[in-house]
């Protein structure tokens, strides 16, 4: 009787201590599968961030572009309405008079 006593603590103990054995050489073989898988990727990764920040400049760019356009001509209709207000109060008033005037 005391062989299967000693059997059975001993399977326990050898359950246990394999479990908790197997569990971190699982853990550190999933580890190093994961950085090798993740440095393989690198390069792929690294293309497409250059691809996307690439894109982003060139559409920031063109918004850029844009926008300037969009000014010059507000800055074009502004002038237009000027010299249209400055006809109609029969005076043609010029940047250069009204800055001489002021002082």
């Amino acid at each position: 009787m005391s062989n299967r006593e000693g059997f059975t603590s001993g399977f326990l103990a050898g359950a246990t201590l394999g479990g908790f054995l197997g569990g971190i050489l699982g853990v550190v073989l999933a580890n190093r599968l994961s950085e090798e898988a993740s440095d393989e990727r690198q390069p792929e990764i690294k293309a497409s961030r250059r691809r996307k920040v690439k894109q982003e400049a060139e559409r920031i760019e063109m918004a850029r572009m844009g926008l300037e356009e969009k000014i010059s001509q507000l800055n074009q209709a502004i002038d237009d309405v000027r010299q249209q207000m400055g006809h109609v109060n029969g005076n043609v008033e010029t940047s250069d008079r009204s800055s001489t005037q002021e002082q």
